[in-house]
């Protein structure tokens, strides 16, 4: 299997010079390609049409947000041939301010997943015929998913039962995780109750 996701990336960075610049297979068997931002509806429709390749649903599209580099966010694209029995992955980098141009023109599944990229992590899509926000309120500001994002000073919009209203309340984010309880096995640090017998006979 490995072999042949190499050889269909192979034959993807020759198909399309410029355009795919890299691929990758990782230690799952999964084959993952990176193409150009401005590329992105050429190297989808290829995967789609092309008679090797036939990924003819759109799974996903998401988001990865890296604050440190230059080209901040990746836009991930998740895509499954039927025909072939086989998944690719395509990535393209954008920078914090730039855009994407959307997928809608070759998959029509892809308006509400840009919608949710752009909700989340603020990559708008030129060419999207409804880019707006899908899963948080109307009025809401920033983008949750946004490794920057303050965890404090927002409000959500929830409906009330009590009031059989919709009310807004501050957006209260449990952080468990950081309240490291080392006497935890789930946490894995420190010694647990009765190691202290085991270090003693080392």
């Amino acid at each position: 299997m490995t072999t042949a996701l190499n050889d269909l990336g192979e034959s993807l960075v020759a198909a399309l010079p410029g355009d795919v610049t890299g691929f990758d297979v990782n230690r799952c068997g999964e084959l993952t390609i990176a193409a150009r931002t401005a590329s992105i509806q050429k190297v989808l429709s290829y995967l789609r049409d092309n008679s090797h390749c036939l990924f003819k649903q759109l799974l996903d599209v998401c988001g990865v947000d890296w604050p440190s580099r230059d080209e901040r966010f990746d836009v991930v694209y998740h895509l499954l041939s039927m025909k072939l029995n086989q998944r690719i992955r395509v990535k393209v980098s954008v920078e914090e301010g730039g855009s994407v141009p959307s997928a809608t023109t070759v998959f029509s599944s892809a308006g509400w997943f840009e919608r949710e990229v752009w909700d989340m992590y603020g990559v708008p899509f030129t060419g999207n015929p409804d880019l707006r926000r899908i899963l948080t309120d109307y009025g809401f500001e920033g983008h949750p998913l946004r490794k920057d994002f303050p965890l404090t000073g927002y409000v959500e919009l929830r409906y009330d039962d009590a009031t059989k209203r919709c009310v807004y309340e501050p957006v209260t984010l449990t952080q468990d995780f950081r309240n490291f309880d080392f006497l935890s096995p789930w946490e894995g640090g420190g010694l647990l109750p009765g190691d202290e017998k085991a270090e003693g006979n080392r």
